[in-house]
């Protein structure tokens, strides 16, 4: 049996370990009556013999590095390292509509035809004010731009507009991530184009990320501007990639594939770190030491590539945080992300 919840429009499903904290009266009572049970017969049952211990699982032979298909399922879904997800992402909500309620809601624009081709903008009070593009993550599945807006007032209160787009998932893609590609940088496209209406500097675009939103974010930061969008190369400034993927073969080899169908075109399109001849600007690659080991490990294979490549890279480890709990510091200007992307900005703390 599994339990379910959603979150902005997000359906995740959890198995009944955890959900084996919702103890009832009733069972409170039933433990009571259970241990003057076997406190009368604790003698017999001492002498029960031990149940037999399960056998440790036999190892597959290496699919990737030195990890058999099971490891690497495990390595490519978060709820195996972060069992406190269900309050996380219910606290994202909840804090979204907390900032919402203090700076009001934000303007909603169309970058695109579709409907789910919009974006969030909160804009700040200060003229010609720089802007951060936030690119959600959901495994590619899932996530609303109205659940990713507790960040804003960071951003707001030191000077900047934040903005959060909405963009197709891989599911109604049929499996595709190039479609959701083709629309975040569409979407940056936009703002660049768009930013003096809402009262955003063009030359002071940057973008961030976080899981697969950090994986989108790497996919924005090569992107060919000129030859793809007639925009300047250098159109984004800087970025931010936290605990994302950057080299998709994998991924591919991964329980990912069930729902995403991977191609060569698409694995070799959309892996950043194959393209960081294409990068014109400076990274800030982040993750926690409590997420999986390949999110550990292709953040810092990602970040070892660029500084190998030349380009301008700074790497954060976040001691302690597992993979949901990492963003919610860029809400804080004196938290690990929030402190380097202000500084990223060349905004103050406040």
């Amino acid at each position: 049996m599994r339990a379910l919840l959603k979150v902005g429009g997000v359906m995740y499903g959890f198995g009944d370990d955890l959900m084996s904290n919702a103890i009832t009266r009733r069972t409170f009572l039933g433990a009571g009556v259970a241990s003057a049970v076997l406190a009368a017969g604790g003698s017999a049952l001492a002498q029960q013999p031990a149940p037999a211990q399960q056998a440790p699982r036999a190892k597959g032979p290496a699919v990737w590095l030195d990890m058999d298909q099971a490891e690497l399922d495990a390595a490519y879904d978060q709820i195996k390292y972060a069992p406190n997800l269900p309050q996380i992402v219910k606290r994202y909500a909840t804090n979204s509509e907390a900032v919402r309620a203090r700076l009001g809601a934000p303007r909603r624009y169309a970058y695109g035809l579709t409907p789910i081709e919009a974006l969030d903008v909160y804009a700040t009070k200060r003229a010609n004010a720089p802007i951060n593009i936030f690119i959600h993550g959901g495994a590619w599945r899932g996530g609303l731009a109205r659940d990713f807006g507790y960040p804003a007032e960071l951003f707001v209160q030191a000077g900047a507009h934040y903005v959060v787009p909405d963009f197709i998932n891989v599911t109604e893609a049929n499996g595709s991530l190039m479609p959701m590609a083709e629309q975040v940088r569409r979407a940056v496209a936009w703002v660049y184009r768009n930013a003096h209406s809402f009262g955003g500097d063009p030359d002071r675009i940057y973008v961030s990320g976080h899981s697969s939103g950090g994986h989108l974010a790497g996919v924005v930061l090569v992107t060919d501007w000129r030859k793809d969008f007639n925009l300047p190369v250098d159109t984004v400034k800087g970025g931010l990639c936290c605990s994302g993927m950057f080299d998709l073969k994998p991924v591919r080899l991964s329980a990912r594939s069930s729902y995403v169908k991977f191609t060569d075109e698409m694995e070799q399109a959309l892996s950043p770190q194959r393209h960081l001849d294409k990068l014109n600007a400076p990274v800030i690659v982040a993750y926690g030491t409590l997420e999986t080991p390949e999110f550990q490990r292709q953040s810092r294979d990602f970040a070892a590539a660029m500084k190998a490549a030349g380009k301008p890279v700074q790497l954060l480890v976040a001691e302690g945080y597992n993979h949901f709990e990492i963003p919610e510091t860029l809400a804080n200007p004196f938290g690990l992300l929030g402190r380097a992307v202000l500084a990223q900005m060349s905004l103050s703390q406040g």
